[in-house]
């Protein structure tokens, strides 16, 4: 570990800061604002306001101006508050500014993110894809935010001719990146195999925008116990069940949820974790129908599974928490005939921009459950007869 790395102590009182760009409005604003405060809230801190400016780009020096930097400031020392989260990435020399200026610790997204899965990693893959995740996020920012590193096995002979400290602490973190970069490549291996070993089953990978009930879902199609939470990033290690659906067997699988701005060195260090959604047959993709920008999210999907280049797999895009959208969008005194109006014109937009791939259900309430598992069997069963037209093992 790094002594630069940042880890959120429980507690911490903590303000959001954000910009308002280009054609972006305020309440898209206050929309990803909320969102950081749930990421804050699951590292364990309390946000407790929240600053917006507009400006086009960010200030080079401070990420926001003079003005807004000074009310922040006089906030921070008000109310005693220990973190600044800034909702972009900052450069290692805008944090060492910006700390000097409002006198208290200022991270950005991608660090708030990385503490969250630093703390939710559980397996030896994904604490090596972390860590190597942090590793690449603080090489570009050590000349700006410089603080001495732990030398890890310092002493004679650690230190080259002519070498600034700086220099130095570069070269202990692009060492330690090859190292846990050779690390993975061996967990990698040992994954590729016991993928190998799963023979010829037909395999579902549920992918989606986190905490949309992707977990959920996969306890009620699977009838297993993974672990679900209201809070993001529950899921980090991918989970793979077998599941029968009249006699016809699958590998259903839930990987980690993506997010808006997750940062690249994730992606990049999560691919291998993510080879389960590679090595699919079928995606379904959970979207949560209740959330306000459900339609952002399902975009950030879409492009995240492009950079991983399956976006051209079937796609079974399953609108969860139907049970939600109707507590938050159909008012008690409105008709049933009404009611029926908006559901249907629900059901036409979806069925239209999904060609039909597309079913609502709730997996909290499991309600229309059986729909689905008949969405999946069909799916299912077409690829078996196309790979293996000569088995008959199946159905």
């Amino acid at each position: 570990m790094l002594d630069k790395q940042y880890k959120i102590k429980t507690e911490e009182k903590a303000i959001l800061i954000g910009l308002v760009r280009n054609q972006q409005t305020h309440l898209q604003i206050e929309e990803y604002l909320d969102e950081l405060a749930f990421l804050a809230e699951t590292a364990g801190a309390t946000a407790v306001k929240k600053f917006t400016q507009r400006l086009d780009h960010p200030d080079s020096r401070t990420f926001v101006g003079k003005g807004k930097l000074e009310e922040i400031k006089q906030y921070v020392q008000w109310k005693n508050i220990d973190l600044a989260i800034f909702d972009d990435e900052l450069t290692g020399s805008q944090i060492t500014n910006i700390e000097k200026s409002i006198g208290c610790k200022a991270i950005d997204r991608s660090d708030l993110i990385l503490d969250i899965f630093a703390r939710r990693a559980r397996t030896a893959q994904a604490k090596v894809q972390v860590e190597l995740a942090q590793y690449q996020y603080l090489l570009p920012r050590l000349k700006g935010m410089w603080q001495h590193l732990e030398r890890q096995g310092g002493g004679i002979g650690t230190r080259g001719p002519g070498e600034t400290e700086i220099e130095t602490d570069r070269r202990i973190v692009k060492d330690k990146i090859a190292l846990l970069r050779g690390r993975l490549k061996e967990i990698d291996k040992q994954s590729f195999t016991q993928r190998k070993e799963r023979g010829e089953f037909i395999r579902v990978s549920l992918v989606g925008y986190t905490n949309v009930g992707k977990s959920t879902l996969m306890n009620v199609i699977s009838k297993s116990d993974v672990f679900a939470e209201n809070k993001l990033f529950a899921t980090l290690d991918t989970t793979t069940r077998k599941v029968v659906f009249d006699n016809t067997p699958f590998l259903l699988s839930d990987t980690v949820g993506f997010i808006r701005k997750l940062p690249h060195n994730l992606i990049e260090s999560f691919k291998s974790t993510l080879d389960e959604v590679r090595e699919a047959d079928i995606l379904l993709h959970v979207v949560d129908i209740s959330h306000p920008f459900h339609e952002d999210q399902i975009a950030t999907v879409n492009k995240t599974l492009q950079e991983l280049n399956v976006h051209d797999k079937p796609v079974l895009v399953v609108f969860n928490k139907m049970d939600m959208y109707k507590e938050r969008n159909i008012d008690a005194l409105i008709p049933d005939e009404a009611i029926e109006e908006i559901m249907t014109s629900l059901y036409q937009k979806w069925n239209n921009n999904t060609g039909g791939n597309c079913v609502f259900i709730s997996a909290l309430e499991k309600s229309n459950i059986e729909l689905l598992r008949e969405n999946i069997l069909e799916r299912v069963r077409k690829i078996y007869n196309i790979r293996y037209p000569y088995k008959a093992i199946y159905f």
